[in-house]
């Protein structure tokens, strides 16, 4: 509530009750009881505002995770075939070489499916620890942290780490 939607506190004393001479005193009872009930209601319908923005964060953070667990998952899928491929792949070379075949076009294309499923396979990796990222609801966390209600763990060991620095100089 505003100064200008209704008068009270300095306003209503020097207005007084007929509008015309200034009133002495503090607020009537009745009045200042009103005004504590507007300001209590306001207050629950700001904490009810903030918790249905915390509930639809956590719904999009959550969403936002299935999604990313998802990805991560088909990547590390992609990084399992791959993974199997060049184990084979680099056994057949192991056993061409030993075999004596000397014809380096077969054992070099062997070799070159190898090389090619081991890049494969590091970018599966990667976009799986990429995706997982996702999986830690951060802008959850960072929201509860603003309002004091959570902390994390890894800005603990910051901090403690910070102070045996400065205790140690």
């Amino acid at each position: 509530m505003s100064a200008g939607d209704a008068p009270h506190g300095e306003q209503a004393r020097a207005a007084g009750p007929d509008g015309g001479e200034p009133r002495q005193g503090p607020l009537p009872i009745d009045e200042a009881v009103r005004e504590i009930g507007e300001a209590g209601r306001e207050g629950l319908s700001a904490a009810l505002d903030t918790g249905r923005a915390l509930r639809g964060l956590l719904i999009a953070d959550l969403a936002l995770a299935r999604s990313a667990l998802g990805r991560a998952l088909m990547w590390v899928a992609v990084a399992i075939v791959f993974g199997a491929s060049t184990w084979l792949l680099l056994m057949a070379a192991l056993i061409a070489l030993l075999q004596g075949a000397l014809g380096w076009s077969w054992l070099a294309s062997m070799s070159a499916a190898a090389g090619l499923s081991l890049v494969v396979t590091a970018i599966g990796g990667w976009q799986a620890l990429r995706y997982f990222e996702h999986t830690r609801l951060s802008a959850t966390r960072r929201q509860l942290r603003r309002m004091g209600l959570g902390h994390d763990d890894d800005d603990d060991d910051d901090r403690g780490t910070g102070a045996r620095r400065q205790e140690a100089r």
